[in-house]
């Protein structure tokens, strides 16, 4: 393995919301997300004397982070890191995990360390909240994770390394449905601002974690299993004006002009992944991607790309 390079492509995810910021039950957390095709990040990385990193910018900090993480449990000399495509990080579609799981993955193999993903995410400090971002490197899909027993704090995964990653209880092929995917020029909560807010405000009525619960068992999970677009676009409504999806979106209420934009324009449902700034459209109609560009060029700029979920992990292969 001395020589071997390992090529890494993961891809982005949709969070599309918390499910208990209450904990009533002794469980907290508890997510529902979906795995994209587009955007994505590769990676190739090599054994090396301590840590070299190329092509990256503002996941440099995170890498090197990564490979000291292992090193300190584990006998590595080090790793040379060349990100190969990337996309945007802190705007609510997981980049900060994708790129921490495919450097540790490489690692991993390069070293033969035969460690579980869920050791691995433990090591990068990834899964302590939502486990939607390690189950979709693991197997893509359509994905509700159980959330976290004896958690005593309500915090993002940045702030939650002690706990490993959630429980899958569901996990589906998701059907061939469009998704028009928009990226403001804007920044989603991270680091301490997002601590904040979960401090802010949690916890979350329980009577709103019951209904939210409600809308994903009974009407978003029989309009994925049924292939019911128009339903699966109402359970994504229904999920923007309950529990801690609520709260995030009062945040950022230019992503609340956008979704109400897309409803207006042909969405059978519009949502914003995680604390965003990005939202998302289940459509068929075909004219919404170019109208919602030009309602970002007009206003605040971004990028919009008509995506579709993808039911794979990451793909990992070794180059000769």
């Amino acid at each position: 393995m001395e020589n071997d390079t390992i090529e890494i492509t993961a891809h982005s995810r949709l969070h599309i919301t918390l499910i208990d910021l209450n904990g009533a039950l002794g469980r907290v957390d508890g997510g529902v997300g979906l795995t994209l095709d587009s955007p994505s990040m590769r990676i190739r990385a090599q054994r090396g004397e301590g840590i070299s990193i190329s092509g990256s910018d503002v996941f440099t900090d995170r890498i090197r982070e990564v490979i000291r993480a292992i090193a300190a449990e584990h006998k590595i000399s080090g790793a040379a890191i060349q990100v190969m495509k990337k996309y945007r990080a802190h705007v609510g579609l997981g980049a900060g995990t994708q790129v921490a799981l495919a450097v540790a993955t490489s690692i991993n193999q390069l070293y033969g360390l035969n460690l579980k993903l869920s050791e691995l995410a433990r090591l990068t400090g990834r899964g302590g909240t939502s486990g939607i971002g390690v189950a979709a490197f693991e197997s893509g899909g359509f994905i509700v994770d159980g959330g976290h027993k004896n958690k005593a704090a309500f915090l993002p995964s940045s702030a939650s390394q002690a706990y490993g990653p959630a429980p899958v209880l569901v996990r589906y092929e998701f059907p061939e449905w469009s998704v028009v995917l928009a990226t403001p020029n804007l920044q989603g909560a991270s680091d301490k601002p997002e601590i904040d807010i979960f401090r802010q405000q949690c916890p979350i009525p329980l009577s709103e974690v019951q209904a939210l619960c409600h809308v994903v068992l009974m009407e978003m999970l029989p309009a994925v299993v049924e292939k019911d677009v128009e339903r699966f676009g109402r359970s994504i409504n229904h999920v923007q004006m309950l529990g801690f999806k609520r709260r995030e979106l009062a945040l950022q209420p230019f992503c609340k002009g956008l979704i109400d934009f897309m409803n207006e324009n042909g969405a059978l449902g519009a949502g914003m992944s995680s604390f965003g700034p990005t939202v998302y459209a289940i459509s068929n109609e075909k004219q919404l991607k170019p109208k919602v560009q030009r309602f970002l060029d007009e206003t605040v700029g971004g990028e919009v790309h008509l995506v579709k979920a993808r039911n794979e992990g990451a793909r990992v292969i070794k180059l000769q």
